[in-house]
């Protein structure tokens, strides 16, 4: 029998699921059973640290915490949890926090079933080559169909359904069971602490007073203080003041050794520098190649922020400077509009990213903020062979300079109870969805895969999907390629003059429907002036919508008793030359619902 090694009493293991099926819940419990904190310092969600995550019961950073366990054969194992955001916007930050485990714990809520990102986080396990235990959680709920879950575990996941564990993570009932399971299952981690160090960013915090925190998981060596270490993808070379392990807080080690998942703080004072899914190895002594997988994040969804007072703009300059700490995946540069003034830029993951940084600058920085339209990032093709990337109305090109303009496409995976179907199948016709298969999963669910351009799932696709299915439809998607399309810039104008931050690109049959929607909404928002407003929608020189306000109007022949016709005539006719010498020189004051209207068509 060979002697015990230290990895021998370490499982790396992650919960993955769909959105609201417990995994924060779950994380609370291992937490409590561990005793890592009182019961006075305990609080639900504790491993969701921002204010929006337990407001919404999502979780948007990963964590990671090391839970101390005492097995049935009396041994005391380190249970290494990564706990990994749900939504599909923070998909590359799962796959990184999955590439740090050898198991993962799949959760299934008992009442809803195998969802959209259920799937997809099991391929994305599967792909990751991971031990997985299905457990079916929520057991206590009324609503529970245990035999129906236990059916689709084995139809559509192909998992063993006697392997699954009953669990309440709200009681805390059968989470012992699972713990032990975890450490029965999960294959303790490889790696020897002989070789050359070789370990795994999967995230990474800002400390104000430390700099940057990186989380690693280490597959080989041993990375100790002191240390020069070099960080692959950018050859930057560090000095290691300090590692340790996650508990609640930070809790310092002398060293992290093969198969731990720990920190480490290096004086790194960008969050960008600490890239997740890079490699850190010793700079002295490096290892041969990096760990594979890593790739630059990269925005798919571009708005531009305002100050909603322009006196704020500093303000919301160190708000963004902050978030950036926090957030390495926003990416913003100024930017100015003649309507709105000066602003930013931004790149987002998806739209609950773009919502999440709108309400952490609402809330946590207490600015009001507006946001442009939302766009994606069109691929035009110049008649001189030139490639732009376009994600800004104002820099969409000449029509007669283009030879063809291409959008981001998805492949999008809709799982819907049958009644739902015929809505759904519309709904993506609507948004020029392509069908690529229809599966049907048992006698009641049905699997729709389709292909459609992002520009039209970032708007409402994902409200109206839930409208029309009452909450039962679960969706998730991946970017595929760019396609060609037919893209119009549409303008709108005000008193005949473009407002700039109201322009957006649409697709060409769209175009109309667009202008007639935006031309109403601000009839209805905009004050009337003492001079008639045309408000218009453009594609170039040609209008396709019009609204128009009527003026402000006195009457000037109430002092008229009968008399001459004339009389009031002249006073009719001096009131309109004053009217068109006001709209000449008027300026419209745009109020700032009237933005808000139009972008709630977003």
């Amino acid at each position: 029998m060979s002697p015990m090694k230290k990895q021998d009493l370490i499982r790396n293991f992650c919960i993955i699921a769909h959105i609201d099926h417990g995994k924060s819940t779950l994380a609370d419990r291992f937490i409590q059973k561990a005793h890592i904190v009182s019961e006075r310092e305990f609080h639900d969600q504790m491993l969701d640290n921002m204010e929006i995550e337990r407001e919404r019961g999502i979780t948007i950073k990963s964590q990671a915490i090391t839970i101390p366990y005492k097995a049935k054969d009396e041994k005391i194992y380190n249970l290494n949890l990564v706990d990994t955001p749900g939504h599909v916007d923070f998909y590359y930050e799962v796959s990184r926090a999955l590439s740090a485990c050898e198991g993962a714990v799949l959760l299934i809520d008992a009442t809803q079933g195998v969802e959209a990102q259920t799937l997809s986080n099991m391929y994305m396990a599967l792909e990751n080559d991971l031990e997985i235990i299905p457990v079916i959680n929520k057991i206590d709920l009324p609503g529970a169909d245990i035999d129906r879950v236990k059916k689709q575990i084995d139809d559509d996941l192909g998992l063993d359904p006697e392997t699954a564990l009953l669990v309440s993570a709200k009681y805390g009932t059968g989470v012992e069971e699972l713990m032990e399971s975890i450490v029965e299952r999960v294959p303790p981690p490889d790696g020897s602490e002989n070789t050359a160090p070789k370990a795994l960013i999967f995230d990474s915090h800002y400390d104000s007073y430390r700099g940057v925190v990186v989380h690693v998981r280490v597959f080989e060596g041993i990375i100790r203080a002191g240390d020069n270490i070099k960080l692959w993808s950018t050859d930057s070379v560090y000095k290691v003041e300090e590692t340790g392990i996650f508990r609640i807080g930070l809790e310092k080690t002398k060293s992290l050794g093969a198969g731990e998942v720990g920190y480490l703080i290096a004086g790194i004072k960008v969050l960008k520098d600490a890239r997740v899914g890079d490699t850190v190895t010793n700079a002295d002594k490096p290892c041969n190649k990096p760990l594979p997988g890593f790739r630059e994040v990269k925005p798919v969804v571009f708005s531009s922020i305002y100050p909603i007072d322009s006196n704020d703009y500093e303000l919301l300059q160190m708000a963004m400077e902050k978030l950036q700490l926090n957030d390495a995946s926003l990416v913003y540069e100024k930017d100015s509009s003649a309507a709105l003034g000066f602003g930013f830029r931004c790149g987002f993951l998806g739209l609950l990213h773009l919502e999440i940084i709108q309400e952490r600058l609402e809330k946590e920085y207490n600015l009001g903020v507006l946001f442009t339209s939302p766009s994606v990032k069109y691929r035009v093709t110049l008649r001189n062979g030139e490639v732009l990337y376009v994600d800004n109305p104002q820099n969409y090109p000449d029509p007669a300079k283009i030879e063809k303009t291409e959008e981001p496409y998805i492949r999008a995976s809709i799982i819907t109870p049958e009644k739902y179907l015929g809505n759904i199948i519309n709904l993506c016709l609507e948004k020029r969805g392509i069908q690529k298969t229809m599966t049907y999963l048992d006698s009641k669910r049905v699997e729709l895969i389709y292909e459609m351009p992002l520009s039209e799932v970032i708007y409402d696709f994902y409200d109206k999907l839930k409208s029309v299915s009452r909450g039962y439809a679960s969706f998730d998607y991946e970017i595929i390629d760019y396609r060609s399309t037919d893209v119009v810039k549409l303008d709108i104008l005000l008193n005949g003059k473009p407002v700039d931050a109201l322009s957006q690109l649409v697709y060409r049959e769209n175009a109309y429907s667009i202008a007639r929607s935006v031309c109403k909404k601000l009839k209805e928002e905009i004050p009337r002036h003492q001079f008639k407003i045309p408000i218009q929608g453009a594609i170039g020189g040609q209008i396709i919508a019009r609204e128009t306000i009527s003026a402000l109007r006195k009457d000037v022949t109430a002092k008229c008793y009968g008399g001459d016709i004339t009389r009031k005539r002249k006073l009719l006719e001096k009131q309109k030359e004053g009217k068109k010498r006001m709209k000449m020189i008027g300026d419209v004051q745009l109020p700032q619902s009237a933005f808000l209207s139009v972008l709630k068509r977003t």
